[in-house]
Order: structure tokens, then C-alpha cells, then sequence
């Protein structure tokens, strides 16, 4: 099954058949591209890309293989789109480490890839690598949190410096969402190998997308709450 001239791989180290996970899959609206979708991931990673011109922003799930709600929100953000007019071009990795996604792990090759986007010949890295190339203007990097640990509440985490519009951004998500935000002086000071952090270093703002929900399972309405934060990242951009 070819792939679509839409969909690319950028790393095939991380393949995976996505369709093991059934938790997964029991949230995942089937239609054509979520099939091509599901399929690109037994080769890689996919990056899908919906609209043309300015501003070209990202929407990344999965770097955590576990955390199941953002990479069902992004699916959906993905259909309710592509019938839709679009004042730019969005890029979207639904699952960031398929292998991962299948085996419903946080880490790959026990690896935390949250703590690797710095380090050359890992996926995160890879995706970092990817967003320079294309000339990204943005990136939200979206996650779950399980209750009691670390931040284990619905929030955005931003950073000041040196990309004050990764705070603008966490703003108008947290005042249109039931999120907290979690807002750091500088990137890289506390979170150093996190995607959001090495994008900020790197000059492209960007914020990570919390809600909760435990690891390697769906509670009640989480996929909703990530949804709808994506979605107000995409306000922020006007994109839709």
C-alpha cells in the first residue's frame, strides 16, 4: 500500500504496527487516512502535512508512547481539517515512536525521547532536525500526565527566553482551556533534551500540552481535552 504524497517518514527506526495497540485504536476514527496514517507508521514516523503557505506550524504526539489521549486528539484534529479552508500549512506527527505507540511504552530502546530532542541519531532529534528544514514558525508538542505525578494537572508549559511567543502562545491555550500554565524563565533549564525546550533554544517558539490521564489507557475525556487544546493552538495562529 503506497503511502500518500502527503504523508513522509522521517526517521524508520521507530516502526511499529500501531494497530497492536488496542486501546489505541478502539479511539481511532477509521477512514482513509487514518489507515494511511496507521500503515506509514510500520515504516516510521509519519509526518502528515494539511494546507499550503504561511505560517507553517507543528502539532507533535506520541513522543511518549503511552500517553494515548494527545496521539487520539491529534487523529482527530486530522479529520475534522482536511475537509476545512486553511490560512496556512500544519505539519502533524500523530505518533512520534509507532514502536512505542504498539508496545504502549513511554520509553523506545529505553530511552526517554522527552529527554533526547539535543542528542543527534534519536527521533526527537530527527524531529527537531525536521521543523528547522521546513521552516516551522511554531510547535505544540502535546502529552498526557498521570494523577500524582509530575505536573499531574491539565497546564502548558512555556518558557520567556529566548522565545517570548512560546509564553503568548501557553496564554491564550490556558485562558481558553481548563489548563494551568507552567510558565519557566528560560528554556533548557529544567527540562534540558525536551522537544518544547530545544525548539524555544533553537529559535522556534513552542509549548507543551498537558491533561491527565494514567499511562497506557484513555480516562473519560481526555482525548477531548487535548483536542481542545490543540485546537486553541491553532487559534492562536488564526490557521482555521
Amino acid at each position: 500500500m503506497p503511502l500518500k504524497e502527503n504523508i513522509r517518514i522521517i526517521s524508520n527506526e521507530t516502526k511499529g504496527e500501531i494497530e497492536k495497540n488496542a486501546i489505541l485504536m478502539n479511539y481511532i476514527y477509521r477512514n482513509n487516512i487514518t489507515d494511511d496514517l496507521v500503515h506509514a507508521g510500520k515504516l516510521g514516523t509519519p509526518l502528515l502535512k494539511i494546507g499550503y503557505g504561511t505560517p507553517k506550524i507543528m502539532i507533535t504526539a506520541g513522543i511518549h508512547g503511552n500517553e494515548l489521549p494527545p496521539q487520539i486528539a491529534a487523529i482527530r484534529v486530522i479529520d475534522n481539517l482536511l475537509d476545512k479552508e486553511m490560512n496556512g500549512t500544519l505539519y502533524v506527527i500523530p505518533f512520534a515512536v509507532p514502536h512505542a505507540t504498539m508496545e504502549n511504552s513511554r520509553r523506545f530502546k529505553g530511552i526517554d525521547m522527552n529527554r533526547a530532542a539535543s542528542k543527534g541519531g534519536f527521533i526527537s532529534n530527527s524531529i527537531i532536525n525536521t521543523i528547522k528544514s521546513l521552516k516551522i514558525s511554531a510547535v505544540g508538542d502535546f502529552h498526557s500526565t498521570k494523577p500524582g505525578s509530575n505536573p499531574g494537572i491539565q497546564s502548558v508549559f512555556c518558557s520567556k527566553k529566548p522565545c517570548y511567543e512560546s509564553y503568548l502562545m501557553a496564554e491564550h491555550i490556558t485562558e481558553n482551556t481548563s489548563s494551568k500554565m507552567i510558565v519557566h524563565e528560560e528554556a533548557g533549564r529544567v527540562y534540558n533534551g525536551a522537544l518544547e525546550d530545544e525548539c524555544n533554544l533553537e529559535g522556534i517558539p513552542a509549548v507543551t500540552c498537558e491533561v491527565v490521564s494514567r499511562n497506557g489507557v484513555v480516562d473519560p475525556k481526555s482525548p477531548e481535552k487535548s483536542y481542545l487544546q490543540m485546537m486553541y493552538y491553532l487559534d492562536y495562529f488564526n490557521i482555521i
